[in-house]
């Protein structure tokens, strides 16, 4: 099939527009809940006299980060056992699932990642999809938000010790965010076409006489926050490329509108946080920049190869996967409407180079802010060491301790994926379970330790990843990849928060405009080759090359 670029810029309009319309309300909205001192609601109310919460009280940033791996390590186990005794929750139609699939479903879930390991429609039922799988969509989602609120703190408050409160933050966001905008989405989506059911339904082929059994669900109401909260988790195995969950080329663009939609209003929230609107469209920009280059090279990549792509969606074309992949891979969704593994070389190299790039353009919801602005402090200290002045941030110097915090920060994602990826290519079960031959093999593998360290899901679908041994690395790298970071990200704002600002001056920079921008994409592209492109030339550079 070929690319039509026709296709391809007529989608890319109107999707702008579409973030356009929405990015300032939204990004205020946003930031009305982050800075609310107002009454608690109801809801919000009960839930926190349940947990015993004091919703009024506030938390140094080492509360908050023991109240994030508090919750996740609950959300863990939950989950864990609820699919162990699915038998019971489903009154016998479903069997528990295998311990080390749910271990690593468990993590994948509460991590924002959504790697499956299984088949979801015939593996969970209806009970684990909603009460659990789609719980934790929404808690994950909220749980990143939260920590971006945190870091935007960090950078507003003067010598403090508090980021807020992590509990009131994850609930605010869920009820008054999360809900009423995956509420809403749900219901286009089951206009659009998408299922919403309770039933499986028997269809019978008139011309053969055979009849097969095709299971619903409640399919809408978990492809809205799936989306929304860029978690990935398709309630079938084959993802938004069934035509159940992604029926028509209004619902796939109107899925990528969800993905990019709370990601790409953050930046406004951060404007309104910090009071200076030119930071937050600083961010936005550089964010916009990346994912447009982006697009553009898998649109080439696409165009180029048109032969090779035999995996792509041919009820939408190659210029609606192009999207499509290029915004689940720029953030954390992972969600997938064409088969990755089967991308032209250079085409899957570029959707493996995003997810590298830490996906921050515009990036998963809260992570891809506070990761671009680890990257910002750094930047800001490179143009300190250029003009021979002592770095800022925001009114705040950015001394040895930041540093050490944002090199952490930026190292720990790309050493779990290096290192895993190196002791599985060592492994030969674990090289068996990728079936491919040459730089595609490793590529399967570098893929598959990139998606989870940076909690995206998607990956090079050849590779099987149920046995218990890669069951268990990919483990680590989702837990690791989701924890550490956040970790040392709250750790970072809690050092920017116990300072005073700094009055500007002359000598200060300046960091808005398209100078500060400039600066600021070039760090992510630097960084991200320094860390990948050595094992990257071996998979997808070579693959392509030899191709």
């Amino acid at each position: 099939m070929q690319f039509s670029f026709l296709s391809f810029f007529t989608q890319i309009a109107i999707l702008l527009v579409a973030l356009a319309a929405v990015h300032r309300p939204l990004g205020a909205c946003l930031a009305r809940v982050a800075d609310d001192g107002g009454p608690h609601l109801r809801a919000e109310r009960w839930l926190y006299r349940l947990a015993r919460i004091g919703p009024d009280s506030s938390q140094t940033w080492k509360a908050y980060a023991r109240s994030v791996v508090a919750l996740s390590v609950a959300g863990v186990l939950l989950l864990y056992v609820a699919q162990r005794i699915q038998p019971l929750l489903s009154g016998g139609q479903f069997d528990g699932v295998d311990p080390w699939v749910a271990m690593n479903t468990a993590i994948s879930f509460v991590t924002n990642t959504n790697w499956q390991a299984y088949t979801p429609e015939t593996t969970v039922g209806f009970v684990i999809q909603m009460a659990f799988l789609t719980v934790q969509n929404f808690v994950s989602a909220a749980v990143g938000i939260a920590v971006a609120y945190a870091v935007v703190r960090g950078f507003v408050r003067k010598g403090s010790t508090s980021l807020g409160n992590f509990w009131v933050d994850v609930t605010r966001l869920a009820f008054r965010v999360l809900l009423p905008l995956a509420a809403i989405a749900a219901t286009v989506l089951i206009v659009a076409g998408i299922v919403q059911n309770f039933w499986p339904t028997t269809v019978t082929n008139q011309l053969t006489g055979v009849s097969q059994t095709i299971p619903g669900g409640p399919v809408a109401s978990q492809e809205a926050i799936k989306i929304l909260g860029t978690n990935g988790g398709g309630y079938f195995n084959a993802n938004s490329a069934h035509p159940f969950e992604n029926p028509n080329a209004f619902t796939n663009l109107f899925e990528v509108f969800l993905i990019l939609l709370v990601p790409s209003a953050l930046p406004y929230t951060f404007g309104r946080m910090v009071g200076d609107q030119k930071q937050g469209y600083t961010i936005l920009t550089v964010m916009g920049a990346l994912w447009a280059l982006s697009t553009g090279a898998m649109a080439w990549a696409l165009a180029a190869w048109p032969s090779l792509g035999e995996g792509l969606e041919q009820r939408f074309g190659p210029a609606a996967t192009g999207i499509f992949t290029t915004a689940t891979t720029l953030t954390s969704t992972g969600a997938v409407d064409a088969a990755h593994d089967s991308l032209p070389p250079l085409a899957g190299g570029m959707a493996m180079a995003n997810v590298m790039l830490g996906e921050i353009a515009p990036g998963g919801v809260g992570s891809g802010l506070y990761g671009i602005l680890v990257l910002a402090v750094v930047a800001v200290f490179l143009g300190g060491l250029m003009v021979g002045r002592t770095p800022e941030y925001l009114g705040k110097k950015v001394q040895a301790r930041h540093m050490t915090l944002a090199a952490l920060y930026l190292l720990v994602t790309p050493v779990i994926v290096l290192v895993l990826t190196g002791a599985a290519v060592l492994i030969p079960a674990a090289v068996a379970q990728a079936p491919a031959q040459g730089p595609h093999q490793f590529s399967e593998l570098l893929y598959a330790f990139t998606s989870a360290a940076n909690n995206n899901g998607s990956a090079f679908a050849g590779i099987t990843t149920s046995d218990p041994l890669l069951s268990t690395l990919l483990g680590v790298a989702m837990w690791l990849g989701r924890v550490l970071p956040m970790i040392l990200v709250l750790a970072l704002a809690g050092c920017f928060a116990a300072q005073d600002p700094i009055p500007l001056s002359k000598g200060t920079l300046v960091t808005y405009g398209p100078l500060f921008a400039g600066l600021l994409g070039t760090v992510v592209i630097l960084l991200t080759a320094l860390n990948y492109f050595p094992a990257f030339a071996l998979g997808p550079i070579a693959e392509g090359t030899f191709r």
